[in-house]
């Protein structure tokens, strides 16, 4: 049985985005943005900000399991602030070595520190000492920082560190986004690891969810961006239900219009005026390469500023809104 999760998209995949697209089903489980460790123990409230789930079971409005992710580079330190959090029963952890961003990197975390395997072993092994064994580990990887040498060195690392699952972005760091994938070195990682292997990497249709599974022999893919793009991606992947056909058509654009207007909702109750419509014009800005309708609507709003006249614009494209119903939940 397939495993899909909700990737960690820092600055995209809040708590507003990973209700409404958990809400859609199809996912076994889903990953905050990183929480930044450096040297001191954050307080409850900094993990709570990131993910208000964890008031709620650590779970979604849907019931979808929600995994916290730490991002640092001093074992000591991650191990205390992972053993803090985990007095929240938060899920799951989840150790960032993936995020490729310059700022990040540029303070040993992320992707920066797949040039030391050993670290990443000892980063793992403190925080899974730390943790309650009731509580998963898991780990995120890309390749490798320009080029994939190390690449099998820093999952047996991992793996040596106790991580109970791995997921490989198949990129580097130097690889970014581009369109570039490695797949075929998930492939090689799965061969030389004993624990599961989770296939990351340029997603978007349930064609290359078969081509990924096909080229890394992985049964569990993690949706990033793809998931964005196409709110009912992972329910493709599934089978469908509700007549949702492999790729997006114009008849999943009633579902779709629900989506946004409960994202529009949420989005109002967490963020003030000034930046709420920005959060919705980046959606919709992600959606147009699955949905023409998305990029009419985003033409609509582009020019728009004030969350009131968005809402009017919403309402006039014949969406049904009900701020309410966010607040109640």
């Amino acid at each position: 049985m397939t495993r899909l999760i909700l990737a960690p998209m820092e600055g995209l995949a809040d708590d507003v985005l990973r209700a409404v697209l958990t809400g859609a089903g199809g996912y076994d489980w889903c990953v905050t943005e990183f929480v930044r460790v450096t040297t001191t123990v954050l307080p409850h409230s900094c993990f709570t900000r990131l993910s208000p789930e964890l008031k709620s079971g650590s779970r979604t409005a849907s019931g979808t399991p929600v995994r916290i992710q730490l991002l640092g580079s001093n074992p000591q330190v991650m191990a205390a602030n992972a053993a803090h959090l985990a007095l929240l029963n938060p899920a799951g952890i989840d150790l960032n070595f993936g995020c490729p961003t310059p700022l990040v990197n540029r303070n040993r975390g992320g992707a920066a520190l797949l040039g030391e395997p050993e670290l990443l072993q000892r980063i793992a092994g403190a925080v899974r000492a730390a943790v309650p064994q009731t509580i998963p580990v898991t780990a995120k990887m890309r390749l490798g920082i320009e080029d994939t040498d190390r690449a099998l060195d820093c999952a047996l690392a991992l793996e040596a560190g106790g991580m109970q699952e791995l997921v490989v972005h198949a990129r580097t760091k130097a690889d970014g986004y581009s369109p570039l994938v490695r797949w075929e070195w998930i492939a090689r990682i799965r061969e030389v690891v004993k624990l599961p292997i989770i296939a990351n990497g340029e997603v978007w249709n349930v064609a290359d969810y078969r081509n990924i599974c096909a080229a890394t022999a992985c049964t569990d893919v993690m949706l990033g961006r793809g998931a964005v793009a196409d709110p009912l991606l992972a329910r493709r992947i599934r089978g469908g239900g509700d007549g949702v056909e492999e790729h997006a058509t114009t008849d999943d654009w009633e579902a779709i219009k629900r989506m946004i207007a409960e994202f529009w909702a949420r989005a109002q109750v967490k963020l003030p005026p000034h930046l709420s419509p920005g959060r919705l014009k980046q959606w919709l800005g992600m959606m147009q390469r699955s949905y023409p309708a998305a990029a009419l609507l985003y033409r609509e709003i582009r020019e728009l500023r004030r969350a009131p006249e968005i809402s009017l614009a919403l309402q006039r494209c014949g969406l049904v809104l009900a701020v309410a119903d966010a607040k109640r939940n």
